[in-house]
């Protein structure tokens, strides 16, 4: 789902530059065992959701109800906003009925727009080869997660695959984070947590995650984003240790 200010799925303008963003260099690595990695705008490009929310499902809203695109948008503007910080933003099952629209068929004829972002891949593989402990922590519906890994077979690249759907809150939320750590007894102080959203990353970071980062980049298609608040790299692949 689009996550905040509804011109796109990511969270829209960080504020201003961070003067020594965290690359391989300023990352101390030797103190990382454990990498949770957000997947949309963290390691896939955000550009699929953006297109899929955004242009996909107001063009097919419109069709099915006979109004104008420009209805269609701000029908589902208010519709979006209405479930913002729920888990309901994110579910496919939820926008199913509430759409009265096949959101999972929908993605699947969309689903060749899904993909990487540059060097994430071998980013996680990387993490994998030096014996990180690498966790994928999305708030993508089951759905999406299972559809988004037949088409980029990714599972396997991760030690452990976490919905936020399975613990009953979004990770924005402060309960997520010791529901996770139910199941992921991670030490905090020696964990890496990466994502582009800053109200994850705030929960996360009041958790008591040692090392946050966010991602200023998230889809390929639109401009960069200034990070002031935390820590930031363009893209994932900058934090790769040598």
């Amino acid at each position: 789902m689009p996550r905040r200010g509804i011109a796109r799925y990511d969270t829209g303008p960080m504020t201003s530059p961070l003067a020594s963003p965290p690359n391989s260099a300023l990352l101390d690595w030797s103190a990382v065992d454990t990498v949770l990695l957000d997947m949309d705008g963290t390691i896939l490009d955000l550009r699929f959701d953006n297109r899929f929310w955004l242009e996909t499902v107001p063009a097919r809203y419109a069709l099915l109800n006979e109004v104008t695109l420009e209805v269609a948008r701000a029908k589902l503007r208010a519709a979006y906003e209405a479930r913002l910080g729920t888990l309901d933003w994110y579910s496919v099952d939820y926008w199913t009925t509430e759409l009265a629209i096949d959101i999972e068929a929908l993605k699947r004829e969309e689903r060749e727009h899904i993909g990487w972002l540059p060097g994430a891949e071998e980013f996680v593989l990387r993490m994998r080869a030096i014996g990180k402990r690498v966790v994928l922590v999305t708030n993508a519906h089951p759905t999406t997660l299972a559809l988004k890994d037949e088409q980029l077979d990714f599972r396997g690249h991760f030690d452990a695959v976490h919905s936020s759907h399975e613990f009953g809150w979004p990770k924005e939320n402060p309960a997520f984070w010791p529901a996770l750590h139910t199941v992921e007894p991670f030490d905090v102080a020696r964990t890496l947590f990466v994502d582009d959203s800053l109200p994850v990353l705030r929960a996360a970071r009041d958790f008591g995650i040692r090392w946050i980062v966010a991602i200023a980049h998230p889809d390929s298609t639109q401009p960069k984003r200034v990070v002031e608040e935390f820590a930031a790299v363009d893209a994932i692949r900058e934090l790769t240790p040598a």
